[in-house]
């Protein structure tokens, strides 16, 4: 059975920077609206054909959540459909947030 790949953030923004890879934020939709990573996919149990549709099963898929824990069995679950590159990344959101990346924050 293949595997998905742990990658850090730098790593992570680094393979988004080259415009071949997709960022997805499985966090809860709250904490999605509050702050997400700049250009994040909201992944969700509804969204989840919507990205299948969207996107080749050949392009990197990067899975976010709050630390790294839960991105990985999200990101098994993506290897499992067919995806070839998929990535959890490392540290999560609050990693992503304490090397000050790119977040789109919608505070009131």
């Amino acid at each position: 059975m293949e595997q998905f790949q742990h990658i850090d953030v730098q790593g992570a923004k680094a393979l988004l920077d080259q415009g071949e890879a997709r960022l997805v934020d499985i966090r809860d939709p709250q904490s999605f609206a509050v702050a997400h990573p700049e250009s994040a996919y909201h992944l969700t149990n509804d969204s989840i054909v919507q990205l299948m549709n969207e996107v080749e099963f050949d392009q990197p898929i990067l899975v976010m959540c709050y630390h790294g824990i839960s991105s990985q069995g999200a990101a098994q679950y993506l290897v499992n459909q067919g995806f070839e590159q998929v990535y959890s990344v490392d540290g999560g959101f609050e990693a992503w947030h304490r090397a000050e990346l790119p977040i789109e924050s919608h505070t009131p």
